[in-house]
Formats: C-alpha cells, structure tokens, sequence
C-alpha cells in the first residue's frame, strides 16, 4: 500500500494521519474522500514528492519535513474540527492545501487561527474574503488574475458580452464587482450573473441565459469541479453553444472523466500552474522526474493539482530555509518578505497588502476531439 493510501486509511479510522513525530510538521486539510477527493489526493501527493526530495538531502536544517494530513470530506465543519485537531496533536509550523470556499469561510469563522501565527500557505477557494487576511498566501493566481487573462483573451476576437455563472456564495456582491473590475480593462462587461445551489437551480440559471434579451458571448463559470460538471451538461443538453470559460477551481481531469466530449468541446479552463504533462521549462522538467523517481508510490494520475500541490511545498521549503529557527512566527516572517522566487520559470513573490503570490494563468482548451491544448 503506497503512503498515500495509508495516509486515507488512517484518516478514515482516526481522522488525523501522522507520518512521523520528529521534524518540521505541515499540516493539511483537505478531502481525501468525498466529491473533491480527486484533487484533494493529488495536491497532497505533489506535496510529498518534493518533501521527499528534500528528505533524502538532508531535510531543512537537518531536520525532515513530514506531512501530515486530515480528511474534512470537503464538509467545512469536519475543516475546522480536524484542523483543531491536527493543531493540538502535531504542532505544525505552517498550514498547506486546503480546499473549499465553504471551508475556507468556516475556518475564517471559527476564527482558530485568529491566536497563533500560523499562515495557510497555499489554498483552492475564491472566497473574496480570504484576500484581506494576513494569514493566507496563495501560491497560485487569483481569481481577478484568472479572470483579467480569460477576458484579454475573448477581446482578441472581439468577444466582450459576458455571463457570469457562479457557485452559491455568502459574498456573492464582493465577486461580482471583482469579476467586473477584473474584466473591464479588456473592455468586457458583464450582461448577466447567476447563482447556483443545487440541480434545480443549475437548470433554472441555464433556462435564464437561454431567455436573455441580450445574449452572452461567452459564459464564466466559477465553481468547484462538480458543479462545473452540472452547469456544462445541462447547458450542453438544453442546446448551449456558447463557448465556457471555467475557473481552476474546475478540475479539466475530473471534468473529461465525468462528461463526454461532444459536453467537453469548446471549455476553457483557466490553468494556474505549468502543465504537469510537459518539460518545456525547468520547473515542468523537475516535476516529471520527481514522479519518475518516486515510482509506484504515486498512486494517483499526474494532474494539474498534483503540480500545484508540488510548487507548494517548494514554496513552504524554501520559506523554512529562511527561517532561523523554524517556527511559525519565522516562517510567516520569511514569506511576507519573499519576494520573485524563481522555481524554474514559475515566480512566486509577496508584497505589502498582497498575498497572491503569483501572476501565471494559462488556458487548456478543448478541442471537438477531446483533445486538451494550452
């Protein structure tokens, strides 16, 4: 059984999985079963490979860096019991991965981190309200980054009608003016936006874009993978043709295993990382030999998300390096000041009252055939 799997095994049966109790924790949140286990096991596997790396060197200061992971099944209760959990047991110096708006807004909520200097390094949530917390430092490209580049991209063909199609949300007024202001330098609008809860409502919003007086020319989706999947195919189903352009919250791989293609055809998906199925850079090239290396202890499929959960734990290695000693007070020091870290052609960076760390945003589209391109 591969130390992935034994990791999901103990969390069923105790809901907290130690690796080891010597050296540097980092602890993670995230589904490891459940709707998003898909991703939440392929962030938590990227992770390991470059900890393990950095363990058979010597680890950081001598010391081993260990995962150490909890299953919340994507419910944003179990986020933050599990999280209390992992917090009184492990004593981590940083905090990884976490998955969910929902989530994210519960753990903010419980205000648990609110007493300790620990910071999440490196979450998937577009919740508006994670951005003004000092305590998150995204990895990845934010909503507004993801959405500016889809737009830039539509205005070259003239495309600048935009629905915005989103997953029910506490901040639903916050994301809309982002979304818009996101936009508006390509001199896009937005002609409609809609929420949607469940599969009702998910019909109703694709009746709504069928019945506008002023038709969108493309629709933005920002949603996790299952409700992407929901909109995409009874869109498809009701005869939509318009061209969709999904967040990276929207797993493109779950998604081709979940539709069929004539549904997948014409989908956008804003990428947030490097493709972890090339090695045209460095950064892409050491990803592929980390997954060589590690064999058969990699028994989930190299994804998107396993390439971010990778550049994560760069990042958090690298903020450890810079911390003499390695506490949490130390790290969360070291990340506000680091500033244009190359990983190999991907650059990460912090700036005073910005804790997106990074600007890169591609697109993988999908082509009448199924194929993905970037």
């Amino acid at each position: 059984m591969s130390n992935t799997l034994r990791l999901a095994a103990a969390v069923a049966c105790s809901g907290v999985a130690l690796m080891a109790h010597a050296g540097w924790t980092v602890g993670q949140v995230a589904p490891l079963s459940g709707a998003e286990a898909t991703q939440g096991r392929a962030y938590s596997q990227g992770m390991k490979l470059y900890f393990d790396q950095v363990n058979k060197a010597g680890g950081v200061q001598g010391q081993p860096v260990e995962l150490v992971v909890a299953d919340d099944v994507g419910h944003p209760d179990e986020t933050v019991a599990k999280a209390r959990k992992l917090l009184s047991d492990s004593k981590p110096v940083v905090l990884a991965g976490f998955f969910g708006n929902r989530n994210m807004a519960a753990l903010m909520d419980s205000k648990l981190l609110e007493s300790s200097s620990l910071s999440v390094v490196g979450y998937q949530s577009t919740d508006t309200r994670v951005l003004a917390s000092g305590q998150f430092f995204a990895t990845r490209a934010g909503l507004a980054e993801q959405m500016n580049k889809i737009a830039t991209h539509l205005a070259t063909v003239g495309i600048t009608r935009l629905a915005l199609v989103y997953e029910d949300r506490p901040d639903a007024q916050a994301l809309n003016d982002l979304v818009g202001k996101a936009i508006a330098p390509s001199g896009a609008k937005l002609v409609s936006a809609a929420s949607m809860k469940s599969k009702a409502s998910v019909d109703k919003v694709v009746e709504q874009l069928r019945g506008s007086k002023t038709p969108a020319q493309a629709i933005l989706v920002v949603a996790s993978s299952p409700t992407t999947a929901a909109f995409v195919e009874s869109y498809r189903m009701d005869g939509g043709s318009t061209q969709i352009y999904a967040t990276a919250e929207a797993d493109i791989e779950q998604l081709a295993k979940r539709l069929p293609v004539e549904y997948m055809s014409g989908l956008s998906i804003a990428q947030v990382v490097p493709s972890p199925y090339k090695v045209s850079a460095k950064l892409n090239k050491e990803f592929r030999d980390a997954v060589a290396a590690a064999g058969k202890s990699v028994d989930v499929p190299v994804s998107f998300a396993m390439m971010e959960g990778y550049v994560n734990a760069r990042v958090i290695v690298e903020a450890m390096r810079r911390s003499q000693p390695v506490t949490p007070e130390k790290v969360t020091a070291a990340l506000r000041t680091l500033d244009a870290y190359d990983l190999g052609g991907y650059w990460v960076g912090y700036k005073p009252g910005s804790q997106i760390g990074s600007r890169y945003v591609d697109l993988s589209i999908v082509s009448a055939s199924g194929r993905v391109t970037q």
